[in-house]
């Protein structure tokens, strides 16, 4: 409304400059007849400027046919002649049928004038809504992409919980539902996907590999490495957990001894770089080729909040094991 409001100001108050102009032309701003002169010359083209103004607002896109030319020009030739009906009645003699061209003109120039603004004006609106929309196919999308993975996590947390209490193992179950609290706890207030700080995100794997040290008990050693100047950093949430899941899944889970996973994190300038590594068989998880529901989904998520702005590697060390390194921009936590 506020829009359209300005769009009428805008003309009636071009309008009344070049009304004061004439005026001022003819004689003086403060003499009635050339006053009244110029404000019957320019508003009267005001006015028309309006009704065309709001009646381009009805209408749902611009259509110039010869049909639409023929109505203008019936319209203008009609309008011009009053107009000059009008002028002559206040006593200006010089004008008469011939200055109907010039009518016409002036017209067609406003016709014209209105009708790019009102395609430009449409033109960003169709675009804020495509983008709008756009941007909320990807949130749906980011959405669905977490759905896979939460509902995962807590499915084979509560199968390994289950198995402990039929083994006997009460307090190690009670110890893992407790961490379970904790990391429902955090996770269940993200309405939407979302950045983290990277140290809300380390805290949910240390919950989570607490987890898994109760599972596995001496058969697993955990290490994490973070250097202080990246905990700050952003990171989109839930994305150190998957892979380390994959990791005690794939890796960890098929050793005959003491397995480690080892997860760390760095900044190198504008670069966030975060790494985790078993030292599992290595190569089971490579026959994944990175496309299980863990990897495959941190990469669709890595794609949406960093179009080519990401790096992500897959490989087994040579020293046995496997790893996954990510590359992301760094992004500080606004203050």
């Amino acid at each position: 409304m506020t829009r359209h409001i300005n769009a009428y100001l805008v003309i009636f108050s071009v309008a009344t400059m070049l009304a004061l102009a004439t005026a001022s032309e003819c004689h003086s701003i403060t003499h009635l007849p050339s006053l009244l002169y110029g404000v019957v010359l320019w508003e009267w083209w005001a006015l028309i400027a309006s009704a065309l103004w709001s009646r381009g607002k009805r209408r749902n896109a611009a259509t110039l046919s010869v049909g639409t030319l023929l109505v203008q020009l019936c319209a203008g030739s009609t309008l011009g002649i009053l107009h000059l009906l009008l002028m002559r009645s206040l006593g200006d003699s010089k004008l008469d049928i011939n200055h109907l061209g010039l009518e016409l003109l002036i017209y067609g120039f406003i016709f014209g004038i209105i009708g790019v603004i009102r395609s430009q004006i449409r033109g960003q609106r169709d675009a804020m809504e495509a983008l709008s929309l756009q941007r909320q196919l990807s949130t749906a999308h980011l959405r669905a992409l977490q759905m896979q993975l939460e509902p995962h996590f807590l499915f084979n947390t509560l199968n390994a919980i289950t198995t402990l209490v039929e083994l006997g193992r009460q307090n190690e179950a009670a110890a893992m539902l407790r961490h379970l609290n904790c990391i429902l706890k955090s996770t269940l207030t993200r309405d939407t996907p979302q950045k983290v700080p990277l140290s809300q995100e380390l805290e949910l794997v240390e919950n989570y590999l607490a987890i898994e040290q109760v599972r596995f008990a001496d058969r697993l050693r955990v290490q994490i490495k973070v250097d202080p100047r990246a905990v700050d950093g952003l990171v989109p949430c839930f994305l150190l957990q998957p892979i380390v899941e994959n990791a005690i899944r794939h890796g960890i889970a098929h050793c005959e001894s003491e397995g480690v996973v080892e997860a760390s994190a760095r900044r190198e300038g504008d670069r966030l770089h975060v790494s985790v590594c078993d030292s599992g068989p290595g190569q089971a998880l490579l026959n994944q080729n990175g496309h299980g529901i863990g990897l495959k989904n941190t990469r669709e998520r890595l794609d949406h909040f960093y179009p080519d702005g990401y790096e992500m590697r897959t490989q087994s060390l040579h020293s046995g094991g496997f790893e996954v390194a990510i590359s992301i921009p760094f992004e500080s936590v606004a203050l």
